[in-house]
C-alpha cells in the first residue's frame, strides 16, 4: 500500500485525537457491576459527539475473553468483580481509521499482567522506523513479555490500516516469527500485544458466540425485509464491522429476526466469533495506532 498524503494524515490525526480522548474517559468510567451495554453505548456516543464515527462496535472483553465481544441488543451482562476488562475502540474520520485498546484491572493479582502488555507495546513502538520487518516487532514483543514471566497470545496480531479497512495487508505478530513484510513510510499500523499467564496455552479459539458482523456481498433476496435490511447495512457500514444494536428500530422485531438470519445464511453478511483463550486464562491487551515517519513513528492514539 502506498503511503498516505498530508490531507489523509491530518484526518488520521483527528481520528486518533477523538479516540484518545474517548479511551481516557472510558478508562475511568468503567467500574465493577456496570452493565457492559452501558460501556459500549457510552463509548460510541462519545465518539459521535466528538465528530467521529465508530469504525467498529466498542469491544468489552472480560478475563479469558480476548476480543470481539460487544453487547447485543438488551444485553444483561455486567462487569464482574475482580475482573480484567479490555476495552477496544475504533474511530474513523472520512474512512481514516484509528484503533486503540486499554485493559482496566479490578484484580491486584493481574496488575503486572496489564503492565506487561503496556510495556511490550511501548517497546515495539520505540523501535519502529521505515523498513523494519514485522517479524522484528513480534520478536521484541515476545522478548519483553517473556522477560516479565508472561506469554504472548501467538495467534492474535496487530495490523496495517487502510481507508475504510481495519485489517489491510501486513499483520504485526506478537511472537517471534519469520516474515518478509516491512513497515513503510507514511503507512498506518495498529500495534496490539495480547498477553496471558505463563502456564496458559497462549492461543485463542473461536467461541460459538458472534456479536459483531460485517457486510460481505449483495444478494438477490425474495423477502423484502431482508432486501431492505441488507441495503441499509451496505449503505451505512460498507466494509466496516457493525453490531445489531445499530440496527434497532429499522424493522419490527417479528420481521427483523428472520431477515437478519437470512442474510447470515446466504452469506450476505458474516459474523466474527468471540475469541477465548484456549486454557481459559486471563488476557490483557494494549494497543496504539501509529504512523510511520522518516525518523520513527508518530503515535496517533
Amino acid at each position: 500500500m502506498n503511503g498516505f498524503n498530508g490531507s489523509a494524515i491530518e484526518k488520521f490525526r483527528l481520528s486518533g485525537q477523538i479516540l484518545r480522548e474517548t479511551r481516557e474517559y472510558i478508562r475511568t468510567y468503567v467500574h465493577e457491576g456496570m452493565p457492559i451495554l452501558t460501556v459500549c453505548e457510552k463509548a460510541e456516543e462519545l465518539i459521535r459527539k466528538k465528530g467521529g464515527t465508530p469504525a467498529f462496535p466498542c469491544n468489552v472483553s472480560i478475563n479469558e475473553i480476548a476480543a470481539h465481544y460487544t453487547s447485543p441488543p438488551n444485553d444483561d451482562k455486567i462487569i464482574p468483580e475482580h475482573s480484567l476488562v479490555k476495552v477496544d475502540l475504533g474511530v474513523h474520520v472520512d474512512g481514516y481509521v484509528t484503533d486503540t485498546a486499554v485493559t482496566i484491572c479490578f484484580n491486584e493479582e493481574y496488575v503486572s499482567l496489564v503492565e506487561t502488555a503496556e510495556q511490550a507495546l511501548n517497546s515495539a513502538i520505540k523501535q519502529i522506523y521505515p523498513g523494519i520487518s514485522s517479524s522484528q516487532i513480534g520478536k521484541t514483543i515476545q522478548t519483553t513479555v517473556n522477560s516479565r514471566g508472561y506469554k504472548p497470545i501467538s495467534n492474535l496480531t496487530g495490523h496495517q490500516i487502510g481507508r475504510f479497512i481495519i485489517h489491510a495487508g501486513t499483520s504485526i505478530p506478537n511472537i517471534s516469527t519469520i516474515s518478509f513484510s516491512k513497515l513503510k513510510l507514511n503507512n498506518v499500523y495498529a500495534i496490539e500485544p495480547f498477553v496471558t499467564l505463563s502456564d496458559a496455552a497462549g492461543k485463542v479459539e473461536n467461541s460459538s458466540e458472534k456479536t459483531i458482523f460485517r457486510y460481505l456481498k449483495n444478494k438477490k433476496l425474495k423477502d423484502p425485509y431482508s432486501t431492505h435490511l441488507l441495503r441499509h447495512i451496505r449503505d451505512s457500514f460498507g466494509t466496516l464491522p457493525f453490531t445489531e444494536r445499530w440496527l434497532k428500530n429499522l424493522l419490527l422485531e417479528e420481521n427483523y429476526r428472520g431477515a437478519f438470519q437470512e442474510l447470515l445464511s446466504v452469506k450476505a453478511i458474516m459474523g466474527y466469533p468471540v475469541f477465548i483463550e484456549v486454557s481459559r486464562k486471563p488476557v490483557a491487551q494494549a494497543e496504539h495506532t501509529v504512523l510511520v515517519t522518516d525518523n520513527g513513528c508518530e503515535i496517533l492514539t
